[in-house]
């Protein structure tokens, strides 16, 4: 399900060092602060929900779900933003959620559809 979106990619293609050095950073922030994969991306999802970027509430919401938060934990997350950015942010938020929410749905459907036919094939 890894989803590398292409502006970064095109960035790290043309600045690899830049790249490296900006996924260093990230990893190194995350072992600093003492969170767990999961929790990290839970975090930087509730941040980019707060700060209203919805590239970046796909993107955390996507690496929360494959570092193995639930469906109900990354809802969670713009749930409890009801309160402190309001009803409408919490509504777009969840709105940028179920985006992601649905392209995983499809994704394992279509893998499901996909080992189903292997598993057939090898009768």
């Amino acid at each position: 399900m890894k989803k590398v979106p292409g502006p970064f990619r095109k960035f790290v293609e043309a600045y690899p060092e830049c790249g490296m050095t900006y996924e260093a950073l990230a990893m190194a922030s995350r072992e600093a602060a003492g969170y767990s994969e999961k929790d990290a991306e839970l975090v930087k999802l509730a941040l980019a929900l707060g700060s209203r970027l919805e590239g970046a509430v796909h993107s955390h919401a996507r690496r929360a779900l494959e570092a193995g938060a639930t469906a109900t934990e990354v809802r969670g997350v713009a749930l409890l933003g009801l309160t402190t950015l309001g009803f409408p942010h919490t509504m777009m938020g969840t709105s940028w959620i179920e985006d992601v929410l649905r392209e995983a749905g499809k994704a394992a459907a279509k893998a499901g559809k996909r080992a189903g036919k292997k598993s057939k094939k090898g009768k």
